[in-house]
């Protein structure tokens, strides 16, 4: 099993600390940034408080490896690319317009160095200086695999983010979600049918690969909060029910007992309980139980549909959907089942994701005039705002620091998974191969 990173070094330099960090890019890991101490450094400050400037110097490579230039590009592309999603920062390029401009002035230049070592590693040494003082206010250097490269310009993109800005970045965070890109068809009942399985790919839809093999219709993933393992929907019987695929050590748990059909499972925050619909005991509820399998709890019991939970932050309440008014709308209730109530009173909602940021929303499908489009709304005052228009967008999911949500759309012409912030704004396409639909952000 692969070990994560560790701290090999911890040198003070200048008005900053250089830490170099040792990864391991195993399948199922996602490096944390080491603790750290007596660190002093400055915070870069954009113009009458402004949003800080960031011009980047790209990353060179040091002398006598000149085969690592292509390497270094796309490290330095990589960054600049996790730096600019976030909007924190207005990253400028490092060269100056095509039109022969004045480039713009920079409040700070971020630049790389990287090298490799024995055992095919590569040494990447970050540095970030404020232009003006020319003080230091971020160093820091990683050792990680030549097979994955990117992966170091993900830590390092994440630990700037943390250090400059105080937020979480989520460059090596991961998307699950359904494909059809095997081109494959299963015929069960006599139809025929494209079977789907589940994905995991980067945040930017790179390093994208198989998880499940069940040859059938696998559905609606849910990453655990440690990122070990999915939860899944699958038709691999005849009927759909709850899988679990634990992604190291390759294996698969079918905690609901194989009794009634099971789908839509939804990870609580702290990665001890799932939830779920099931019909076992004649009608579409919401259940709760271990994730062993023990402990099962029967939590809606109204003669309506109660479908598709989604667990707060928390883990306190429990958002999900229901026609027990006469249309599906979005609910929440406690997480032992009790004051149920509405909060949506729209035509059609679906598919409730809780945010996990600092701000109390749910995203949701609607259906509006375009079609179907994804809200979010505060469920504590019931304020609502659109966030897409048209064509089909569904199966909306928030971003482990709540700042975006990707979701399904049909706006490219096929079915994709797209990512936007919580305010509509910065689309962007994620995933190009088949149908892709579903997403499911890890933790």
């Amino acid at each position: 099993m692969p070990r994560p990173f560790r701290l090999a070094a911890l040198v003070l330099f200048g008005f900053a600390v250089i830490v170099t960090l040792v990864l391991d890019s195993g399948p199922g890991r996602c490096p944390r940034a080491p603790r750290k101490e007596r660190e002093h450094s400055i915070t870069i400050r954009g113009p009458h408080g402004g949003v800080p400037r960031y011009a980047l110097a790209g990353v060179t490579v040091t002398r006598g490896t000149p085969d690592l230039e292509g390497l270094a590009k796309t490290l330095g592309e990589v960054l600049w690319a996790d730096l600019q999603f976030e909007g924190v920062f207005e990253v400028l390029p490092a060269t100056p317009p095509a039109d022969g401009g004045k480039p713009q002035e920079a409040d700070a230049v971020v630049s790389g160095e990287v090298s490799r070592e024995s055992g095919g590693t590569l040494h990447l040494e970050v540095r970030i200086r404020e232009v003006t003082s020319r003080q230091l206010a971020f160093g820091r250097e990683y050792v990680g695999p030549e097979t994955n490269p990117r992966l170091l310009a993900h830590v390092a993109a994440n630990e700037i983010l943390s250090a400059q800005a105080g937020i979480q970045g989520l460059a090596h965070s991961r998307l699950a979600f359904v494909s059809d890109r095997s081109g494959s068809f299963n015929e069960p009942t006599g139809s025929r049918r494209r079977v789907k399985e589940i994905f995991v790919a980067d945040y930017d839809g790179h390093n994208d690969r198989r998880i499940t093999t069940d040859g059938d219709l696998d559905l609606t993933p849910s990453w655990s909060s440690d990122g070990r393992a999915i939860a899944y929907t699958s038709y691999r019987r005849g009927y759909q029910d709850v899988f679990v695929t634990h992604i190291e050590e390759r294996r698969q748990d079918t905690p609901t007992g194989g009794r009634g059909k099971n789908w839509l499972p939804a990870w609580s925050q702290d990665g001890a309980r799932l939830a779920f619909t099931s019909n076992r005991d004649g009608n579409e509820d919401i259940y709760v139980m271990n994730t062993d399998g023990s402990g099962l709890r029967r939590l809606t019991t109204h003669w309506a549909i109660d479908t598709s939970p989604a667990w707060s932050p928390t883990g306190a309440q429990i958002a999900f959907t229901s026609n027990r008014t006469g249309s599906p709308q979005i609910w929440v209730m406690d997480a032992d089942g009790s004051n149920p109530r509405a909060v949506t009173t729209e035509k059609y909602c679906d598919r409730p994701s809780w945010s996990p940021g600092r701000v109390n929303e749910i995203a949701y499908v609607s259906r509006t005039k375009t079609g179907f489009d994804i809200k979010v709304i505060d469920p504590a005052t019931g304020v609502n705002r659109q966030l897409t228009h048209g064509p089909q967008n569904e199966s909306p999911t928030f971003s482990p620091n709540g700042r975006h949500i990707a979701f399904t759309s049909t706006r490219s012409g096929t079915q994709q998974v797209w990512t936007m912030t919580r305010t509509g704004d910065d689309l962007r396409q994620v995933t190009r191969l088949g149908n892709n639909s579903m997403a499911s952000w890890s933790r």
